[in-house]
């Protein structure tokens, strides 16, 4: 298991839809798409109570996996434990995705 500390990410980018940075300059298609992606974020943050509990949650543990991958020693435990948060972490995603995919159909 490889231990590596990340920098902290505030919760507006912890739902980035890429751990990479978009090259807005090369694609502006993409970077319309990325916009308009975090205007629908913004909008369920402000309206609605399930996305934001979910986001806050999927921020809370984003905050837990950072602070056990900073640990300087490792334990079978830890591992146990980093993983367990992924799924969560994962989960709550899954649930965010799904809510924007129908919040988008609905405006569409």
């Amino acid at each position: 298991m490889l231990n590596f500390q990340t920098n902290s990410i505030p919760p507006s980018q912890a739902l980035s839809d890429s751990a990479w940075p978009l090259n807005k300059q090369e694609n502006p298609i993409s970077m319309e798409m990325s916009t308009q992606q975090e205007d629908l974020k913004a909008h369920l943050m402000a309206s609605n109570d399930e996305f934001r509990r979910l986001s806050d949650e999927h921020a809370s543990y984003h905050a837990q996996l950072e602070a056990l991958e900073a640990k300087q020693h490792f334990t079978p435990d830890d591992e146990e434990e980093e993983h367990r948060l992924k799924k969560i972490k994962l989960q709550l995603k899954d649930e965010i995705n799904a809510m924007l995919a129908k919040s988008r159909e609905v405006l569409a």
